[in-house]
C-alpha cells in the first residue's frame, strides 16, 4: 500500500512574468497555469496509458503519496516543447517542486540533464524524504507548488499531495460498495444533499443523499480528490449497518446530516445519531458504528435535527486539542427531557445537555437553542438563542469539558430585524464567528459582540460554505442566490444564483468551489474559470438595483451618489431602492463611460426622496450627456422652488432657431452645477419646465440663471433601461510574504521564553485610487491572553505597507490562538485578503534534543559494522544476540529487563542464575518466534531509544577506560540547531541501573542555586549541560538517558545514547589477597600465643636469658684480647 517514489514530469510552453518573492493576487497564473497532470498507479510505467486524467490543470489534481504523477505544460507540438526545453536547459534552468504545509516546506529540484528521447524533465522523490511516518492519523494535506526556477515566479502552478497511507477515513470501507447503476436508481428519491470534509485534508470528503419517504437507506459517497470527477467517487450503502443497531422494523431511514471530525465520523439519520469507531485504529475492513441514545426524541425530531462542528485540524495533536460535536433539535425541551441540545467531545460516548442549569425560582423567558458551538481558543461554549421577542447570543465558560452556569460575557441582543436566525458557524481554523439567517453578523471576540455584515430581508441564508485556504465564505439563500465574502472582511458580493432544486456547494483543499448535484459535479468549464467561481456562476452579476442615481460632486475626484426612492414606493419594497452593505467597496460603472469606487455607505432620512447614498472616488471620469442626446443643454437654466421638497427647472433659449426643450427621456437624469446642489429630474411639466428634487437643499441656487455650458446632465436613470451597474472591484492589493514559510496558513510554535517574528507586505495595485495614510492591515488576535503580540506597520516611498508582527510567550499556559491579518480595503475578487496564522503556546513536534557523538560514523559504516580509527580500532560493536548488560552483581548476572539485538528463536545467554531468569522482557519482539517477525526498521535498528532496544544491533565502541568523554547536546527545531546551554539543566541516568560511571560539570553560582533547589524536588542529581564530561570505569554496554529539567520549556526533551566499553583488563583481586593474608597472620599469632600460655611456656623469659648469656660472652671476649 505504501509507495516509494513520487515521479513528476513537466513540459513547457511559454514564459510568464517572474519575481523574486512570493506575491499573491498578482495574477491568475498562480492557480491557472496551462498544464496537464496524469496520475499513474505504482505498477504503471511513465509511458503507459494514464490511469486517471484528473483535469487540464494542476489545481484539479490530488497527488497521492503512492502514485506516479506526470505533469506537463500544454504545447502545440512536441517540436515546440523540445525547443523550449533546450533553451531553458542551456540557460541552467530546471523546474523545482515545493511541498508545503503549515509547518513544513521542502524544495526538490528536477534533473537538469535531458535525454534525447524525452521532452520533459524528470524527478524521483522517495517517500521518506517527505515523511517517514506511516501510522494512521490526522495528517495535513500538502500543497504542491511547481515553478520553472525556485524563487522565480515563472510557470508557477499548484496542486495538492495527499498521504493516502495515513488518512484515517481512507483506511476503511464504510459499507457495501455500490455500482453506478445502484446509485442512479437513487436519484428520483433524493430531496437534498449534505457534505462534510476532513478537517486536515479538505480533498477527502463525504456526500450523503437525503431521501424522501419512498425509499429507505443510508447512502454516502467518498471522494479523495475533491469531487472533481463524479466517477472517482466511491459510493457506499450503510443501510444494513444502521438497521443492525435499530432493528429492521423501522422505516423511512435516511441521512439527515454528517460531520467528519479528525478521528470520527458522526452521522445523523432519521432513526438516530450514529458514531463510528476511532478511524485511526482499523480493526476490520468495514467501519462499525454505535448509536447514541437521547431519551424522549423520536423520528420526527431527528429529521429536524442539526449537527454543529467547529472545524479545526489536529495534525500533530496537542493534549489540549479535542473535537466537540453538538446536536440540536428544532423544539423546546419538555419536563421529562434534559435538553433539546446536546454536546459531546471525542470519542462521543457521553452526550451532555447544552443548556446550563437554571436555579429554582429564576425567571427566564423560554428560548430555543438555534446553535451551540464550543470555542477551543477561549474554552467556552457559545449559544445562539431565539424566543418570541428577540434573538440573542450567550457565552458560558467551559471547564474540564463541562459547562458552567457563569457567563463569560453579558448577553448580546441582536436587533429585532434579525428575526429568522438559522445558525452560527466558525470559519475553519480561525476565531471568526458568523451568525446567519435573514441577516449575517460577525464576531471577532468570541461572541462578546457582533458586527452587522448583511441584511437579506426575506431571502434567508440557509447554508454557509468555507475554504480555510483562500478564506472564502459562500452564503447560499433559500432562493438560490449565492454571496461571497472573505474571512474577517466587512464587505461581501453576490456571485450568482443556482437554479438547481437539489444541490450543495463544497470547497476543496485548494479553495476551488464545486457545485454538487445527485448526478453530476461542476467545478468550472474553462481554463479562465479556474481559481474563482466563474465556472459555476458565469459572468459576474450586476449588484445594482432598479432606481435612479443622482450624482453630486464634492471635489474633482470625489462624488456622492444618491439613490432615488419615489414618494409612492410601498414600505415593504423601499429597501430594494437603497444602497446597503453589499455595495461597500464596489465600483459604479456608467453605461456611457466612467467608474467610481464606493468608499462609504450612508443611510439617512433627508433630503426627501433620497434615503441612502454612497461616497465614491472617481477612477475614470463619467461621461456627460451631449446636446444631441438632450436638447435642453442648449439653453440657459433657472431654478425656483416649487413646493416643500421639489424645484422647478426652467429653460431659457439663448440662441434663436435652435430647438431646446425637456423631453420624456430626460426624466431621471441629473442636472449638475459645479459648486451647487445637483437636481434629479422627476417629471416634465412642458417643453420648458421640469420638476426635480435636490441632493443638497441647503445649496440650491435660487433666482439665478445658469447659461449653457455651465451646467451639465448625467444619465444614471433606469426608465429606459438602467444606465449604471455595480460590480466588484478588481483585486487592488498584492500580498507578499517575507516569512521563510511558503504557506498561507502557517502554524508556529512558541515555547517558553521564546518569540517569533514574521513580516508581510501589502502592495497597492490601484488605478486612480487615493491611498489613505492609514494602516492597510488590521491585526486581530483570537486569544489575547495567551501570547503577547505586537505589531508595527509603516509605509514606504511606493505606498506599500509593511507589517512586522512579533508574538512572545506570556506564561506557563499552553494553548493555541489564531492571528488574523486582514486587508480591510481589499476586494473580494482577490485570491488573498486574509491571512490566518496559527500560534501555539506549546512545544513544537519538530523540536527535539540530540546527542552529538565525539566521532561521526556514516550510515554505510553503521550498516557494515566497521569503522576504524587511525590505530585500526573498530569503533562499532555488534552486540551478541539477546544481549543484556552486566549488573552490579557481576557480568554473568544481568538484571535488566532490556534485551538488545533480540531474537526469540535463539537462546538467551547469561541466564543461569534465578534473578537473571526472572528479568529480561521483549518489547518489539514480544509474542513472536523469529527476529524477522519483530519487523524492525532500519531506523529502529540504529535508534538509541530504550523502546527499540530489541532492534538495536550495533553500538559505539570505546577502549577502556573512558575518561572525560564530552556529552555534547543540541536542540533541533524548525529554527535550526542550537547547543544545549543554561538556563537548561539536565538529569542523567543509566537505564540499566549500572554504576562505575561519574559526571563532571561546571557549576556557576546561578546554576548552583537552581541545583540545590531542584534536586530535592526531582530526587535526582541536576547537571549543567555546558562542559558536561563522562568517565566510565566499568566494561561492556552503558545506556544513558539525558532529560531536560521541566520549567524552561514546554517540551519533554529526552535523549539517549550508548557506549560500549571494550578491552577492559582482567580484574586483579589485590585487596582480597592482602585482607586474607593479614587475617591468616593475625589468627596464627593469636593461636601461637594461646598455645604458649596453655603449655606454660614464657618465650620472653627464654629470650631474656639468652640475651644475658650473649652479653656475658661478649664481655669475656673483650677481656681476653692479646696485647701487641
Amino acid at each position: 500500500m505504501e509507495l516509494l517514489l513520487l515521479c513528476v514530469i513537466i513540459f513547457l510552453l511559454n514564459v510568464s512574468d517572474f519575481s523574486s518573492a512570493i506575491t499573491y493576487n498578482k495574477d491568475d497564473l498562480v492557480r491557472s497555469t496551462h498544464s496537464v497532470c496524469y496520475s499513474y498507479s505504482h505498477a504503471s510505467s511513465p509511458c503507459a496509458k494514464p490511469v486517471t486524467l484528473y483535469s487540464v490543470q494542476i489545481p484539479s489534481a490530488v497527488f497521492r503519496l503512492g502514485e506516479k504523477i506526470q505533469c506537463f505544460f500544454q504545447s502545440e507540438s512536441v517540436f515546440t516543447a523540445k525547443e523550449f526545453l533546450s533553451i531553458f536547459t542551456s540557460g541552467g534552468l530546471a523546474p523545482s517542486l515545493g511541498i508545503i504545509n503549515s509547518t513544513y516546506s521542502g524544495i526538490f529540484h528536477f534533473n537538469l540533464t535531458l535525454f534525447s528521447d524525452r521532452v520533459y524533465w524528470l524527478i524521483n522523490i522517495p517517500r521518506e524524504y517527505i515523511t517517514k511516518n506511516t501510522d494512521v492519523a490526522a495528517v495535513e494535506e500538502w500543497l504542491v507548488r511547481i515553478t520553472l526556477q525556485h524563487g522565480l515566479n515563472i510557470y508557477t502552478t499548484e496542486g495538492t499531495l495527499l498521504d493516502s497511507v495515513r488518512e484515517p477515513i481512507l483506511q476503511w470501507h464504510l459499507g457495501s460498495v455500490m455500482t453506478k447503476n445502484d446509485v442512479r436508481k437513487l436519484y428520483p428519491h433524493v430531496v437534498d444533499l449534505t457534505v462534510t470534509k476532513c478537517p486536515c485534508a479538505n480533498d477527502v470528503a463525504l456526500l450523503g443523499f437525503i431521501l424522501n419517504a419512498t425509499l429507505d437507506g443510508v447512502y454516502i459517497g467518498l471522494s479523495f480528490s475533491g469531487f472533481w470527477n463524479y466517477d472517482d467517487t466511491t459510493w457506499y450503502n450503510l443501510t444494513d449497518m444502521i438497521y443492525s443497531q435499530v432493528g429492521e422494523e423501522h422505516t423511512e431511514l435516511s441521512v439527515v446530516d454528517m460531520v467528519l471530525t479528525n478521528h470520527f465520523l458522526v452521522i445523523l439519520t432519521s432513526l438516530g445519531l450514529f458514531i463510528s469507531g476511532d478511524l485511526r485504529y482499523p480493526s476490520s475492513s468495514v467501519l462499525t458504528f454505535s448509536r447514541a441514545d437521547f431519551c424522549g426524541f423520536e423520528r420526527v425530531d431527528y429529521v429536524k435535527g442539526k449537527l454543529w462542528y467547529n472545524e479545526r485540524c489536529f495534525a500533530n495533536r496537542e493534549h489540549f486539542e479535542v473535537d466537540y460535536v453538538t446536536i440540536t433539535f428544532e423544539r423546546n425541551r419538555t419536563l421529562s427531557e434534559a435538553s433539546s441540545c446536546f454536546y459531546s467531545k471525542e470519542p462521543f460516548l457521553e452526550w451532555l445537555p447544552c443548556l446550563p442549569h437554571i436555579s429554582k425560582g429564576a425567571k427566564t423567558i423560554p428560548s430555543t437553542v438555534i446553535t451551540f458551538l464550543v470555542d477551543q481558543e477561549h474554552s467556552s461554549g457559545i449559544y445562539l438563542f431565539q424566543n418570541q421577542k428577540q434573538t440573542s447570543a450567550s457565552v458560558c465558560l467551559l471547564k474540564n469539558s463541562k459547562l458552567e452556569s457563569k457567563q463569560r460575557f453579558p448577553l448580546f441582543l441582536f436587533p429585532s430585524s434579525f428575526s429568522s436566525p438559522v445558525g452560527m458557524v466558525f470559519h475553519p481554523r480561525s476565531h471568526f464567528l458568523y451568525a446567519y439567517g435573514n441577516q449575517v453578523w460577525l464576531s471577532i471576540d468570541g461572541g462578546n459582540t457582533f458586527d452587522f455584515l448583511a441584511d437579506f430581508h426575506d431571502d434567508i441564508i440557509k447554508n454557509t460554505y468555507h475554504s480555510f485556504y483562500t478564506s472564502d465564505i459562500a452564503f447560499v439563500s433559500q432562493s438560490g442566490n449565492v454571496y461571497l465574502t472573505k474571512a474577517g472582511l466587512e464587505q461581501y458580493s453576490k456571485i450568482g444564483s443556482i437554479s438547481d432544486k437539489i444541490f450543495t456547494l463544497y470547497y476543496d483543499h485548494m479553495g476551488f468551489i464545486h457545485k454538487l448535484t445527485p448526478d453530476r459535479f461542476e467545478a468550472g468549464g474553462s481554463l479562465a474559470a479556474f481559481g474563482n467561481f466563474r465556472g459555476i456562476f458565469g459572468q459576474a452579476p450586476d449588484m445594482g438595483f432598479e432606481t435612479a442615481l443622482a450624482p453630486q460632486h464634492i471635489t474633482l475626484n470625489e462624488m456622492i451618489f444618491y439613490a432615488y426612492v419615489p414618494a409612492n414606493e410601498p414600505k415593504d419594497s423601499i429597501h430594494t431602492k437603497q444602497f446597503n452593505n453589499i455595495h461597500f467597496g464596489k465600483e459604479i460603472h456608467s453605461r456611457k463611460t466612467g467608474t467610481a469606487y464606493i468608499r462609504e455607505i450612508l443611510q439617512h432620512n433627508r433630503p426627501e426622496g433620497f434615503l441612502s447614498s454612497v461616497i465614491a472616488e472617481v477612477i475614470d471620469p463619467f461621461g456627460i450627456e451631449e446636446a444631441s442626446e438632450s436638447s435642453c443643454l442648449s439653453s440657459s437654466l433657472s431654478i425656483n422652488q416649487s413646493g416643500h421638497f421639489s424645484y422647478k427647472l426652467t429653460l431659457q433659449l439663448q440662441t434663436p432657431g435652435i430647438i431646446s426643450s425637456f423631453q420624456d427621456s430626460d426624466i431621471e437624469k441629473t442636472v449638475v452645477i459645479p459648486g451647487y446642489s445637483s437636481f434629479l429630474i422627476t417629471s416634465i411639466l412642458d417643453d420648458k419646465n421640469a420638476l426635480a428634487i435636490a441632493t443638497m437643499p441647503e445649496r440650491v441656487p435660487t433666482n439665478r440663471v445658469f447659461p449653457k455650458d455651465s451646467w451639465f446632465l448625467y444619465n444614471f436613470g433606469q426608465k429606459n433601461g438602467r444606465t449604471w451597474k455595480i460590480h466588484s472591484k478588481p483585486c487592488n492589493y498584492w500580498f507578499q510574504q517575507h516569512d521563510d514559510s511558503l504557506s498561507l496558513n502557517v502554524l508556529k510554535y512558541i515555547d517558553l521564553g521564546k518569540s517569533h517574528t514574521f513580516k508581510v507586505k501589502l502592495i497597492p495595485h490601484t488605478k486612480g485610487i487615493q491611498i489613505l495614510e492609514a494602516p492597510l492591515l488590521t491585526v486581530i488576535v483570537g486569544s489575547p491572553t495567551l501570547l503577547e503580540v505586537k505589531a508595527e506597520g509603516a509605509f514606504d516611498d511606493t505606498d506599500s505597507y509593511t507589517l512586522e508582527i512579533s508574538a512572545a510567550s506570556k506564561g506557563l499556559r499552553q494553548g493555541s490562538t489564531s492571528l488574523a491579518l486582514i486587508a480591510r480595503g481589499a476586494s473580494t475578487e482577490c485570491f488573498v485578503t486574509t491571512m490566518v496564522p496559527i500560534l501555539k503556546s506549546s512545544c513544537s513536534y519538530l523540536k527535539s534534543m540530540h546527542h552529538v557523538p565525539s566521532t561521526s560514523i556514516t550510515l554505510e559504516h553503521w550498516i557494515s559494522g566497521i569503522h576504524k580509527d587511525k590505530q585500526g580500532f573498530n569503533q562499532i560493536k555488534t552486540l551478541p544476540v539477546n544481549y543484556r548488560p552486566p549488573s552490579n552483581m557481576g557480568i554473568a548476572i544481568p538484571l535488566t529487563d532490556n534485551f538488545y539485538h533480540a531474537d526469540p528463536s535463539k537462546p538467551i545467554p547469561r541466564n543461569l542464575f534465578p534473578k537473571s531468569k526472572k528479568s529480561g522482557k521483549f518489547k518489539q519482539c514480544a509474542n513472536v518466534s523469529t527476529r524477522e517477525e519483530c519487523n524492525c526498521t532500519q531506523d529502529q535498528k540504529l535508534s538509541h531509544a530504550v523502546a527499540f532496544s530489541d532492534c538495536r544491533e550495533k553500538v559505539p565502541r570505546f577502549k577502556f577506560p573512558v575518561t572525560q568523554y564530552p556529552i555534547s547536546l543540541e536542540i533541533h527545531s524548525e529554527d535550526g540547531r542550537i547547543p544545549l546551554e543554561s538556563p537548561y539543566l539536565v538529569t542523567v541516568t543509566e537505564v540499566n541501573e549500572r554504576r562505575n560511571w561519574k559526571l563532571k560539570h561546571t557549576v556557576p553560582e546561578t546554576v548552583r542555586k537552581l541545583k540545590f533547589y531542584l534536586e530535592p524536588i526531582l530526587h535526582a542529581q541536576v547537571y549543567n549541560p555546558s562542559g558536561l564530561n563522562l568517565s566510565i570505569k566499568g566494561s561492556e554496554l552503558f545506556h544513558f538517558r539525558v532529560s531536560v529539567v521541566p520549567g524552561v520549556t514546554f517540551c519533554n526533551l529526552v535523549e539517549e545514547f550508548q557506549i560500549y566499553v571494550d578491552e577492559a583488563p582482567l580484574p586483579f583481586p589485590g585487596h582480597t589477597l592482602i585482607a586474607v593474608a593479614a587475617a591468616v597472620m593475625l589468627g596464627g599469632l593469636i593461636f601461637i600465643t594461646f598455645m604458649f600460655q596453655l603449655r606454660n611456656i614464657h618465650p620472653w623469659n627464654v629470650f631474656r636469658r639468652l640475651f644475658r648469656r650473649n652479653k656475658v660472652n661478649f664481655s669475656n671476649f673483650n677481656t681476653n684480647q692479646p696485647t701487641h
